[in-house]
């Protein structure tokens, strides 16, 4: 009889301790399964699918300090595209410097408004002259903020009979503001300055 007791309490031990074992296996299961959907849910956060020309591209997503020397350097770009792209065309003028005042303050304003009245726009467009421009480099400091930048790039001044390219050199700073459609940066251009503007060559176009 004390032997069938002892085969009991042993048997009973073994299906306890079988029974610990479950369980813990289970809850490791359990938590391991949690954790992995997790991780699984935030890089499908993470992916951006964008349709060009009929396909779908997958792009990931990132914060934005990793981003923000790239983004600083193409909203400097951006805002000196327009601003400086003309065609003698009242309305191409407009809309390209609409477009870079939204990404700047008060200075690139008042850029415009001495320009405007010196009666640079209406000679552009008697004169049917175009003006391009090519960047050579963008500068920008992220280590303080605001940002400082400095812009270097070259004007093509496209007359009926000349060309003439002329050094550009800008300077400013760069200030955080929300993103819009008329600012995808979130960017916003302050005190910009004008550092050099000089000819640099004059050529006559081919007839």
């Amino acid at each position: 009889m004390f032997r069938q007791m002892k085969n009991i309490d042993t048997a009973f031990r073994h299906i306890k301790t079988f029974s610990l074992f479950l369980i813990v296996a289970c809850l490791t299961i359990t938590v391991y399964a949690l954790y992995a959907s997790q991780q699984t849910v935030r890089m499908m956060q993470q992916k951006i699918y964008i349709l060009a020309n009929g396909k779908i591209l997958e792009a990931f997503a990132s914060e934005r300090k990793e981003n923000v020397p790239v983004e600083a350097r193409d909203h400097v770009r951006m805002f000196h595209y327009y601003f400086f792209t003309l065609d003698p065309d009242e309305k191409v003028v407009q809309a390209n410097i609409t477009k870079a005042l939204y990404l700047a303050d008060n200075s690139a304003k008042q850029q415009y408004d001495a320009l405007k009245e010196n009666a640079y726009y209406v000679n552009l467009i008697s004169g049917n002259i175009s003006q391009e421009i090519s960047f050579d480099s963008v500068q920008v400091d992220i280590n303080n903020y605001p940002f400082y930048f400095k812009c270097f790039a070259k004007e093509k001044i496209i007359r009926p009979t000349t060309i003439i390219t002329r050094n550009l050199v800008s300077e400013g700073y760069l200030r955080n503001v929300e993103r819009s459609d008329n600012n995808p940066h979130g960017f916003l251009v302050e005190k910009w300055k004008i550092l050099d503007n000089h000819d640099l060559k004059t050529e006559n176009r081919d007839r």
